[in-house]
């Protein structure tokens, strides 16, 4: 019409622009927001299992522990002898002393098949019958014979002696015939392993709580809120997921969203199968997703910046390759975060070699064959705390890292392990063809020569004193060995400084 002015062809162009990018910055903010979303979730998941393998390290070491007594000679002797008092002194010196290398220990103790305690690290437990109701006593009985030569754990309780949480478990023991003499028990604080979780922290996220839960039963194995322990789990997505998993053999993994006290949360859990347990990390939805609506909010303040300066189109390139920067950088924060979480969970810092956990992930559980065994070495630094003392601690660091540079130097291609402040093992992996047990005591030797040869430290030239121990494992194999080595060094009478003993144990 007449007096009506056209819109010009840059206009036009300007609008078709301001559409295309609006269009395309809306892509972008659910793209951007997915790839978060589920990198967020992702990330979550790699440290729920990361968190999950500890706890079921944790168990099974404890089991083995437990086993490995219950194997004990003067164990069985007692059993059959209750009332011999030359074996009831042994018996107890034998359990307190074998007490000592268990950590966050509430009690070991050796009961009668009627539950009455006759052996027991607290000394003053000793004489009372746990069991008095026949019902609880045939119950406890017939787990035990249900477990055969295993382990039956009873799981995470509130203690009735402390009143703490721990890990509760029980082995039978058995007679020549076959028949049930008794059997051992152990109670082990969960404080330990709560600490160990706790001191693993996660980029970015300061809310998160764990939960555990027994898909069998339904119940709270674990709860950051205590008086919840052996309660029923009333959260109906927690219920599906025991539903589902009940009866499983397969470990499994997954998420789910819930809403709790009007705020909205996030759990990824880890299935732990031979314990019927569901491991759950909990957090709120905002915190998981923090750094979504951190995307949301900035792609929308750069779709209002592109209609405001839509025609500083060289300015809306700047800031896309800004953003695109910034994911990059989200991205390989998020890889070095998992980097580190590596690192600190499986390293020693300070010698750069694995540390008592990765020991644990690598052997527990493996199989070797008789042709090719694998072999122990410990190395012990005798006196290591008087080493601290008398040159100071960074005599002390310098000697953890000398050691470990002359032990790689003797076992090239070894795997090294600090297994203790003061204690090292290599393990090499044998050939019944090319490596003889001789082979390995002569390198162990070598070793032994070097660490003991006289060092030039920072404080001077200086001596150390170290003991060591070999042994040789194939079939199955699990962290059990380190206790092996330790007592092969502390409790045999012959494993003296200047001595190397060797133990076949497949024979």
């Amino acid at each position: 019409m007449r007096g009506q002015k056209k819109m010009s062809t840059v206009s036009i162009v300007l609008i078709v622009q301001l559409i295309i990018l609006l269009v395309l910055s809306l892509v972008i903010t659910m793209t951007v927001s997915s790839a978060t979303r589920n990198n967020s979730i992702r990330n979550l998941k790699t440290i729920t299992n990361e968190r999950a393998s500890i706890i079921e390290a944790y168990v099974k070491n404890s089991e083995d522990k437990l086993t490995y007594f219950s194997k004990a000679s003067i164990v069985k002797k007692f059993l059959k002898s209750p009332e011999n008092t030359a074996l009831q002194a042994e018996a107890q010196a034998y359990t307190e002393d074998y007490s000592n290398d268990i950590d966050n220990l509430e009690g070991l103790w050796i009961g009668e098949w009627n539950t009455h305690c006759i052996a027991h690290t607290n000394p003053e437990t000793v004489g009372i019958t746990t069991r008095k109701e026949a019902d609880s006593l045939r119950q406890l009985q017939d787990a035990l014979v249900k477990a055969g030569n295993g382990v039956y754990n009873t799981g995470m309780i509130i203690s009735p002696a402390s009143g703490k949480q721990i890990v509760s478990m029980y082995k039978a023991v058995y007679d020549d015939n076959g028949e049930p003499v008794g059997f051992v028990g152990l109670g082990i604080y969960t404080a330990g392993l709560i600490d160990t979780l706790n001191q693993l922290p996660i980029n970015g996220v300061k809310d998160v709580t764990y939960t555990m839960v027994n898909v069998e039963s339904g119940n709270f194995v674990f709860n950051n809120d205590s008086e919840l322990i052996g309660t029923a789990a009333e959260n109906k997505e927690i219920k599906a997921i025991c539903k589902k998993l009940s009866g499983t053999a397969e470990a499994a993994q997954g998420s789910f969203e819930y809403k709790e006290n009007g705020k909205k949360y996030i759990g990824i859990y880890s299935y732990i199968p031979d314990y019927n347990w569901i491991f759950i990390l909990n957090d709120t939805k905002s915190e998981v997703y923090s750094l979504t609506n951190v995307m949301r909010i900035y792609m929308a303040i750069f779709g209002v910046a592109v209609f405001i300066l839509m025609i500083i189109f060289n300015f809306i390139n700047k800031m896309q390759e800004k953003a695109n920067q910034k994911l990059a950088s989200t991205i390989i924060k998020s890889n070095k975060t998992k980097e580190s979480l590596y690192t600190a969970m499986f390293k020693d810092v300070l010698t750069e070699v694995g540390n008592r956990i990765a020991f644990s992930m690598d052997f527990e559980g493996k199989d070797a064959t008789p042709d090719e065994p694998y072999y122990f070495v410990m190395y012990n630094i005798n006196n290591f705390s008087r080493v601290n003392t008398q040159y100071g601690n960074d005599v002390g660091d310098w000697l953890l890292v000398r050691t470990v540079d002359i032990i790689n130097q003797v076992f090239k291609g070894s795997r090294i392990y600090r297994t203790g402040s003061d204690e090292f093992i290599v393990a090499i992996k044998g050939n019944i063809n090319d490596v003889a047990y001789t082979d390995i005591i002569e390198d162990a030797t070598d070793a032994y020569k070097r660490l003991t040869a006289g060092q030039n430290t920072p404080m001077g030239r200086i001596n150390f004193e170290f003991r060591s121990s070999v042994c040789k494992k194939s079939g199955n194999i699990n962290t059990s060995v380190i206790t092996v080595l330790k007592d092969m060094i502390n409790k045999n009478s012959n494993a003296t400084v200047g001595q190397i003993t060797y133990n076949d144990l497949d024979s």
